[in-house]
């Protein structure tokens, strides 16, 4: 099927060059609750790896002895992916992540006021003497070091700036703007990050939250802005609201933006399922793109239209995010979906039947929700034996 009928008018973007750093194995794992062994770790960093994400944040490696083994067993997997482990501003966990042969470390430190007062009791000093011995650390245990700025979206902008010039300064190869606590609009993801790629020269990434449920507009407008790298979750798992959905992100880029990031869309819904299953966190049937529901259809007037031609009801087809069609039975069923269904069973039915047999799907469909296909062969064998 041609992808011809999205719509005109959204924009087409050259951002190919953005990287996606997956996070189901970390922050995903700090859903309430949650924790993978060591076995579904390597699993599930396989599948991102086989369709082909640039880089995966494997765990926090100062986190537990098994922790630090879990990551170093994914490090020595020999994937395409670079591996990367979060780290706080400390020897140890620095430590930690050179033994666990990390391709880059994740340091993080907050930098809003409300941290500073509450969390650290400390000037603002404090961050800019940590992030310099931080990454110099890491530059003499031979590490890449990325510095996020913990609440960066609600930081004093021009603090913000100094704390990444410092970053930048000690070799940091990125800066991460984060929005902790889900709380930015779009606009203001713009402001941030176009402020902060127009004054440094290192490349800016997103680790985004969704308590407002703005995440994917907020990854959106990051990009848009220069960002350069995103953090993503599959099934968008994460602490509280969770955070940016691979599944979402990436089709979203290829087929709104026509901006291909190099990634295998049509593995998600697979993807999809093996973390739900490890989680155990049912998938929504209303899940965008990977749902059960998004590529199913009863409404007799939506049924015969894609019988025609999918298109008309569905924007790309199921199989690009590697999810299936269902045409179901019930209340809304219409006369024509009927009407070929009895024809694939070999069945010949005048239209005084059919219409009959419609009747019933209607009725059972009002009763109990759907109509299976055992009970809709009952209800044409019953009509055309009468």
């Amino acid at each position: 099927m041609q992808l011809t009928a999205l719509s005109p008018y959204n924009p087409k973007l050259d951002l190919s060059d953005v990287i996606v750093y997956d996070s189901t194995l970390r922050d995903g794992e700090q859903t309430p609750g949650m924790a993978f062994t060591n076995e579904q770790k390597v699993e599930i960093a396989i599948k991102l790896d086989e369709i082909r994400v640039p880089q995966i944040e494997a765990g926090f490696a100062a986190v537990s002895e098994n922790e630090m083994k879990a990551i170093k067993e994914v490090s020595s997997l020999g994937l395409k992916a670079d591996i990367l482990s979060l780290c706080r501003l400390t020897k140890a966990d620095i430590d930690a992540c050179a033994e666990a042969e990390v391709d880059m470390v994740l340091l993080f430190i907050a930098t809003s006021d409300i941290h500073l007062k509450y969390k650290f009791k400390k000037p603002r000093e404090f961050i800019l003497e940590k992030v310099a011995e931080s990454i110099d650390y890491c530059r003499e245990r031979g590490l890449k070091a990325s510095l996020s700025a913990e609440d960066s979206t609600r930081t004093d902008l021009d603090f913000l700036l100094q704390v990444f010039h410092t970053a930048e300064r000690s070799g940091a190869v990125r800066l991460g703007i984060t929005d902790t606590v889900g709380c930015a609009s779009p606009e203001a993801m713009t402001h941030i990050v176009s402020h902060i790629c127009a004054n440094v020269r290192t490349p800016v990434s997103l680790h985004l939250h969704n308590d407002f449920g703005l995440v994917l507009a907020n990854a959106i407008a990051g990009i848009k802005a220069g960002a350069k790298a995103v953090t993503t979750t599959v099934n968008g798992i994460g602490e509280r609201a969770g955070n940016l959905p691979l599944e979402q992100f990436v089709p979203t880029m290829k087929y709104i933006y026509s901006c291909d990031l190099g990634i295998d869309c049509s593995k998600m819904t697979e993807l999809c399922d093996l973390v739900a299953n490890y989680t155990r966190l049912p998938r929504p049937m209303n899940q965008p793109l990977v749902g059960p529901n998004v590529f199913s259809h009863e409404s007799g007037i939506h049924v015969a239209a894609i019988l025609e031609c999918p298109l008309t009801y569905e924007s790309i087809p199921p199989e690009a995010v590697g999810n299936k069609r269902h045409i179901l039975m019930g209340k809304h069923t219409g006369i024509n979906y009927v009407r070929k269904r009895v024809d694939e069973l070999g069945k010949k039915a005048t239209e005084e039947q059919l219409n009959n047999i419609l009747s019933q799907v209607k009725r059972l469909g009002e009763k109990k929700g759907r109509v299976s296909e055992d009970e809709f062969k009952q209800i044409v064998t019953m009509t055309l034996s009468g």
